[in-house]
């Protein structure tokens, strides 16, 4: 059931053209990451705060101490799909505006979702540990990015997103399931190549994209306040879904892609084209 929103934003600002430089472009595909300033004015950022955190409030089932917690349970509160939930989240999900961006970062002709999902960092919550999301993706090739985008500015002490930069070419590691596993071997791993530790503030308003093979990871939160971050993954309009190669693909095959095809386009009626 959909709660009832007052909009206090131009809802025209979701579906503004976002225009890339050709710059931008080329840093993405060398880096397979981007952080992009202004993507949201400060009066939409608001409102989306408090739309997805009460969908959020309304939907977490967590009720384990965050010091009971694995290393998993204490890095977010993870919660999906919130835009079949509520249908103001859905204007932000759907919004041309970010899906374009992810378009022209891909070159491709077209982005449909994979999925939503909120990310909040409780107060004093832990690392999120190195990993790449495509390992839990039944996905046929790397055209995949995910729009992190933070619902307040986001200093460093409340743990934003760093990544590797272009450690998409890195196959060691693509093995292992976010925890603490993947933390140490990722990070013995990256410790011995020249790519480039990105960690860095976000503005209000200013959003990151990465792809599905780029390793990331984030910080603690050590600030007594919620990292409240809303995620958009788009997929290629053409992707097709492949043979799972593990648990963890195939239960995101029957979670994300219900009755998609192994080898055909994923169509389905949860994959919406989000753009063009």
């Amino acid at each position: 059931m959909d709660l009832q929103h007052n909009t206090s934003y131009d809802l025209k600002v979701l579906d503004e053209p976002y225009t890339l430089g050709q710059e931008q472009i080329d840093f993405y595909q060398k880096n397979r990451y981007i952080k992009l300033k202004h993507v949201l004015d400060r009066a939409t950022l608001d409102h989306f705060n408090k739309v997805i955190s009460d969908q959020v409030d309304k939907m977490n089932t967590q009720e384990v101490p965050l010091d009971e917690r694995d290393t998993y349970g204490k890095a977010f509160l993870q919660l999906f799909n919130l835009w079949l939930e509520d249908s103001e989240v859905k204007r932000l999900v759907f919004s041309k505006r970010i899906a374009g961006i992810a378009t022209q970062l891909m070159k491709v002709r077209g982005v449909r979702m994979y999925h939503d999902q909120a990310l909040f960092k409780e107060g004093f919550g832990g690392i999120t540990p190195w990993h790449a999301d495509q390992y839990y993706w039944p996905l046929d090739s790397d055209k995949t990015v995910t729009a992190w985008i933070p619902l307040q500015e986001t200093p460093l002490e409340m743990g934003p997103l760093e990544f590797s930069a272009a450690s998409h070419a890195i196959v060691e590691g693509r093995e292992l399931a976010i925890g603490d596993e993947s933390e140490n071997i990722i990070n013995q791993r990256l410790r011995v190549t020249d790519f480039k530790h990105v960690i860095e503030p976000f503005d209000a308003g200013e959003i990151s994209f990465h792809s599905g093979w780029v390793f990331h990871r984030a910080g603690a939160n050590a600030t007594p306040e919620t990292r409240k971050v809303m995620t958009i993954i788009y997929m290629d309009i053409d992707m097709k879904l492949k043979n799972p190669e593990n648990k963890n693909q195939e239960h995101d095959w029957h979670t994300w892609c219900p009755g998609a095809k192994i080898g055909e386009v994923i169509d389905t009626p949860i994959n919406p084209v989000l753009f063009p």
